[in-house]
């Protein structure tokens, strides 16, 4: 089964819940109006449909390969690749003073989306380039940015992440990579890093490596480690490619999935030292690199919706094929296929439900970036900053969370046949499982959601949305419906359950840190399923007015019969893992280290 992009569900998303036509209103937005993101999403899904979406089974069976140094990437992953930077892809969302598009992350999203529906292992060389840009237009000098930007953002060269160290997983403190001051003002690097994705490719004419490293008499731990530009190969005067620098790959991981996405070792420094350059100042690499991380952290929750929503469909178009057991009513006279079944009816909606509700979340966490960024009033802006921060690790912590729920259900619905290889569903069990880990565990991004979104501020940016929310449910009770009051019911208990969760976290983190903590999961679990409920509810209440109008009937029906079915069935969740957090705690920690 091919991929099809769900345009409809990303345009109605765009358009009514992340606002387009006031993101268009906005200083340097003025042609990103809705006309704008249909164009694009339009030919977005025709190239990840066509080209992209083809080669991704292909990656699987055929994964990237290492010889003498070298990585060849699986057949026709370079064809593809220059087709995506000829169309312009890699620079959608990026400055247009650099050879971008300069649209709003609003489109950006949802073309990130249908890549890495179509291909999860092809779309992460594009993410971490997006990272990269990211940090160099925030902390790179003018020469920096004039040097590598204009390569960057067209995609004629690629970029890397370069934090982790066999020594040092998510504990950057333990960086040990050393940069060595030179008296022409480069470094040179030595060192060895791991689990670098597209570390090494034959895609590009460059890779342009950010490197975490220490300059000798740096201060211990975070507060000593700075970040450099290390390129693959030095950059002549004219702006070409050169000599080859002294970073050379290893070897590449053999992973349970993302097959076709080389994860690198590189080796820094083992012929004289690898000529890097200084990203901002000295001691500050972690506060630039958490740049790139929160973009790629942002990214990475949009690769949880793009896998959902594959194994979704691979899993509907199954369902109405296979043909088991006649149905439990009666409805027909014999054996027919499986989506006649309850059950199967139940798992297809769990998995419809959750991507959709993820996909509307992680919409109107994009629109408030583009505001953050965009907007002409400083308050405003500072809201929507606020309201991103406290959203991004929702977005990647829930949907990539969801993502194992949906792509489990997937091979579930496919019984036997998803547990063998070539039906494969398999592969998007597999591709999943890594999204939960990179970028930042699932108990990472619930640590940030605990320490600098809720208690630093005392809880007052999660009670300020749980407010907009019970303007949400008054808007509910006033529409009427039987949908529109249970949904508001709904809504009302889970909202509840999370000011619980926040007045115990805001209240307890210093009092009883590990009492807060051994909580944390459940309570990023717990907000992600609130936040991505409020948008169904919140489209809903479109839906009815369409519905009203005799507008997409087909379409709103469905809408609002997923946020019922989202309301009833994921949002009743909430209550129990309150529960669990506020009065379960004990229970974690109690068992001696020793009964382990």
């Amino acid at each position: 089964m091919t991929y099809k992009a769900p345009i409809q569900d990303m345009l109605f998303n765009i358009r009514h819940l992340g606002g387009i036509d006031r993101i268009a209103e906005m200083p340097g937005y003025d042609e990103a109006g809705f006309e704008t993101a249909q164009a694009v999403l339009e030919e977005a899904a025709k190239f990840t449909e066509q080209v992209v979406a083809p080669l991704n089974w292909e990656g699987d069976k055929y994964p990237s390969s290492w010889h003498d140094g070298k990585v060849t990437a699986t057949p026709g992953f370079r064809e593809a690749y220059r087709q995506f930077t000829e169309a312009g892809w890699q620079g959608l969302q990026h400055p247009v003073d650099f050879g971008g598009q300069g649209l709003p992350k609003l489109i950006g999203a949802s073309c990130g989306e249908m890549l890495n529906s179509a291909n999860m292992s092809f779309a992460l060389c594009p993410l971490l380039t997006d990272g990269a840009i990211e940090a160099l237009l925030t902390a790179g000098s003018d020469e920096l940015k004039a040097t590598y930007l204009d390569k960057l953002v067209s995609g004629e060269w690629t970029g890397t992440m370069n934090l982790t160290e066999p020594q040092a997983g998510s504990d950057l403190a333990a960086v040990r990579t050393r940069a060595e001051p030179q008296p022409d003002g480069t470094y040179k690097v030595f060192g060895t890093k791991i689990f670098i994705t597209w570390g090494e490719h034959d895609m590009a004419a460059n890779i342009v490596h950010l490197v975490l490293a220490r300059v000798a008499g740096a201060p211990e731990g975070v507060k000593g480690i700075s970040l450099f530009v290390v390129p693959k190969f030095l950059v002549q005067a004219d702006g070409s490619p050169g000599a080859r620098n002294d970073v050379h790959c290893v070897s590449i991981e053999h992973k349970m999935g993302i097959k076709a996405s080389p994860t690198a070792v590189l080796q820094y420094g083992d012929h004289g030292g690898a000529v890097g350059y200084l990203v901002g100042e000295e001691n500050r690499g972690l506060e630039y690199m958490f740049i790139m991380m929160n973009a790629a952290r942002y990214g990475v929750g949009v690769q949880g919706i793009a896998i959902a929503e594959r194994a979704y469909q691979k899993a509907v178009t199954f369902a109405r094929e296979r043909v088991q057991s006649r149905p439990v009513d009666g409805s027909l006279p014999k054996a027919g296929p499986i989506i006649h079944h309850p059950d199967v009816r139940r798992m297809l909606m769990t998995m419809r439900a959750l991507t959709e509700g993820c996909r509307a979340m992680a919409t109107v966490a994009a629109s408030a970036f583009d505001a953050a960024h965009h907007h002409p009033d400083a308050e405003v802006r500072r809201d929507n900053q606020a309201f991103y921060e406290f959203m991004v690790p929702l977005v990647k912590g829930y949907s990539t969370e969801m993502s194992l729920e949906v792509t489990s259900a997937a091979v579930q619905v496919h019984g036997g046949m998803g547990f063998v290889e070539e039906t494969g569903v398999a592969q998007y069990y597999r591709d999943a499982k890594i999204l939960t880990i990179y970028e930042g565990t699932t108990a990472i991004q619930a640590n940030d959601l605990i320490g600098r979104k809720t208690a630093r501020d005392g809880g007052a940016t999660a009670r300020a949305l749980a407010g907009r929310m019970a303007q949400t449910e008054a808007e509910l009770l006033a529409q009427g419906s039987a949908d529109a009051q249970a949904v508001a019911r709904r809504l009302q208990s889970a909202r509840l359950a999370f000011l619980d969760v926040v007045d115990f976290v805001a209240g307890q983190t210093k009092a009883s840190p590990n009492a807060v903590f051994a909580g944390s999961v459940p309570y990023l679990m717990l907000a992600g399923n609130l936040m991505a409920g409020w948008q169904l509810a919140r489209a809903l209440l479109v839906a009815q007015d369409h519905l009203a109008r005799g507008e997409d009937v087909a379409f709103m029906r469905a809408k609002v019969t997923t946020a019922r079915f989202y309301a009833d069935h994921l949002l009743t969740r909430v209550p129990g893992q309150r529960d669990a957090i506020v009065d379960g705690a004990s229970a974690v920690t109690a068992l001696p280290l020793e009964a382990f």
